[in-house]
């Protein structure tokens, strides 16, 4: 009896699931680190004008 080769392994799950944790992470990052920076140009801008 042959057994059926899926490509929907755990392991493969398991590793798409991981990719896309890295992925919003990434994400994550890029935007707090955007919106540090226009944060900082606020406070900058801000300062300026005293």
């Amino acid at each position: 009896m042959k057994r059926a080769v899926t490509s929907d392994r755990p392991s493969t799950r398991c590793t798409v699931h991981f990719l896309q944790e890295l992925t919003m992470a990434d994400l994550a990052f890029v935007v707090t680190t955007i919106a540090v920076f226009a944060l900082v140009a606020l406070v900058a801008k801000g300062v300026t004008k005293l």
